[in-house]
């Protein structure tokens, strides 16, 4: 017999008899710590789940405003492209969306031309008249573009508002105007293109990696886009979260609804992309801040090098506005043409030769 078993016995007897005893760090901390409530700061952070507490606007205000566009597209467009506004059915629940189209004179003969939809930005946004001077152009080279007002974008009316799902049924509503295109005589279903901006980049990168399977899109180019809504929205605070958190389809904040907000995030796609995709970000972006930008950069040239075309514009001249976030922006507002900066001409110049290289001359 151990004589050691007697003793050891003994031990683990006291032990599970004695009385614990816990250090004053180890106490039981699921009691919550009454604290005085600071009601205005209780008010700032407050953020509603509830889709009818999503941000109202001044619908009959932004309807003005969206006619205004209408007519000054019109105008411009008289003898320099085919300019019509359009409706069509969106593939998410045949909800009827408003685009503009804007088409060559002249097209050279059946299934001629490449075409491309443009992707506004904004959080209840719209295409307005400032992207004239680069419309114009693209026409000039070819392209049909056809730039739609997908759900959620302001000038149709409070309904049309509040249909808003950033990241959800919008990015149907984006792909569904590639129909619209396709119908062209002249315009050639194998050579179409998406391109965005802010919001709208945001759009065009989800087009390209997590709806990739089947995409009619052979390449898009994402400029300043949105890229990941998990450090967004941390980043932009409660002012910004509002408008996520009490969208009809979300209904909470990131930490409550992970899961779903990974899902609208491009970042966590960058291993589906599945054709080329050119992104352009500036170091001094006040909107998406670089710090947001970088990782997509990161992920693009480590992960997909062969299919991605990145530049970072340092400090590029600041835009009419969130600094460098509208740098290849820049429009006179009054004249409506281009207000060039060097970047800008270096950012339109690779964009032009990204999409002859991918979708053809």
């Amino acid at each position: 017999m151990n004589p050691l078993r007697p003793l050891l016995s003994a031990t683990l007897l006291l032990a599970a008899t004695a009385p614990i005893v816990l250090a004053q760090d180890d106490e039981p901390t699921n009691r919550r710590q009454v604290v005085p409530m600071d009601s205005t700061r209780a008010r700032q952070l407050y953020v509603s789940n509830r889709p009818e507490d999503h941000p109202s606007a001044n619908y009959e205000q932004q309807m003005k405003s969206k006619a205004r566009t209408d007519s000054i597209f019109a105008a411009r467009a008289q003898g320099v492209v085919k300019f019509s506004k359009v409706k069509y059915k969106s593939q998410a629940g045949g909800l009827e969306i408003p685009a503009y189209l804007f088409e060559p004179l002249n097209p050279k003969g059946p299934k001629q031309h490449a075409a491309m939809v443009w992707v506004h930005g904004g959080v209840h946004g719209n295409m307005d008249q400032n992207y004239w001077p680069f419309i114009r152009e693209a026409v000039q080279r070819g392209y049909a573009i056809i730039t739609p007002d997908y759900r959620g974008s302001t000038g149709y009316g409070k309904e049309f508002h509040e249909a808003i799902d950033y990241g959800g049924m919008e990015v149907d509503d984006v792909e569904s105007a590639a129909e619209v295109l396709k119908a062209l005589p002249y315009v050639n279903p194998e050579r179409l293109g998406v391109m965005g901006w802010s919001h709208g980049g945001y759009i065009t990168a989800l087009l390209l990696t997590r709806e990739a399977q089947g995409t009619p899109f052979k390449s898009g180019a994402a400029i300043v886009p949105v890229t990941n809504l998990l450090f967004r929205l941390s980043f932009k605070g409660p002012s910004y979260q509002r408008s996520f958190s009490t969208q009809a389809a979300v209904r909470g904040l990131p930490f409550e609804k992970r899961a779903e907000y990974i899902r609208r995030s491009p970042y966590y796609w960058v291993d589906s992309l599945k054709v080329p995709l050119l992104a352009h970000v500036a170091t001094n972006d006040e909107d998406v801040n670089f710090e947001e930008a970088r990782p997509l950069i990161d992920a693009l040239q480590a992960r997909q090098p062969k299919l991605s075309e990145t530049k970072v514009y340092v400090n590029p001249t600041p835009g009419p506005t969130s600094v460098g976030h509208t740098f290849s922006r820049r429009v006179n507002r009054t004249t409506l043409e281009r207000d060039d900066s060097p970047e800008q001409i270096d950012s339109w110049n690779r964009v032009w030769a990204f999409f002859e290289r991918t979708l053809g001359k």
